[in-house]
C-alpha cells in the first residue's frame, strides 16, 4: 500500500499558548467541509465560532447555505481573505484542501480532532502557514478563553 499510513499522529503541532494567538489573530475561518446538519460536529462548531465573533464560511460543494453563510464549493472560490482554514474531512482528502489553503494566502490550516495528515502538514509550515492537527476548534477556544455556554463536543 503506498501513501500515507492510515492512522497518523502528529509529528509537530502548535503548543497551547501559539493555539490561542491563532484564535485570538483569526477572524475569518472558512470550514471545509461544513454540513448543514445541526447534530453534525461541523455545525456545531462552526455555530459555536460564529456565536463568539469569527466570520465563518462554508465550503460544501452540496449545500447553498449554513448557519445563514453563502456556502462555496471549493476554497478557490471565495471572495474574500481568509484567515484560517478549518478541515472536517477525511485525512485523504487534506492534500488537496492544503493546497488550496496556501493557494488563496491563508495564514492557518486546522485540522479538527481526528484529522492528522503530516506530509500536507509539513507542506503548508514550508509555504509559511501555522498548522494544528487533531484537535477540536471549539475545545481549544474554551480551553483558551472559557465559558463554553453551547452543546457542542
Amino acid at each position: 500500500m503506498s501513501g500515507s499510513p492510515i492512522c497518523e499522529f502528529p509529528t509537530q503541532n502548535c503548543s497551547d499558548k501559539e493555539v490561542q494567538q491563532i484564535l485570538s489573530a483569526a477572524k475569518v475561518i472558512a470550514v471545509v467541509g461544513l454540513s448543514h446538519k445541526p447534530y453534525r460536529d461541523s455545525y456545531r462548531v462552526a455555530a459555536y465560532l460564529k456565536e463568539k465573533g469569527y466570520r465563518i464560511i462554508p465550503v460544501n460543494p452540496n449545500a447553498i447555505e449554513v448557519l445563514g453563510e453563502k456556502a462555496y464549493h471549493n476554497l478557490g472560490e471565495i471572495p474574500e481573505k481568509v484567515d484560517l482554514v478549518n478541515i472536517f474531512r477525511k485525512p485523504e482528502a487534506v492534500s488537496e484542501i492544503v493546497e488550496a489553503a496556501i493557494g488563496i494566502g491563508a495564514k492557518v490550516v486546522w485540522m479538527q480532532k481526528g484529522i492528522v495528515h503530516n506530509a500536507s502538514a509539513d507542506k503548508a509550515r514550508a509555504a509559511g502557514l501555522q498548522v494544528i492537527m487533531n484537535k477540536c476548534m471549539l475545545k481549544e477556544h474554551h480551553n483558551a478563553f472559557g465559558s463554553c455556554d453551547c452543546s457542542a463536543g
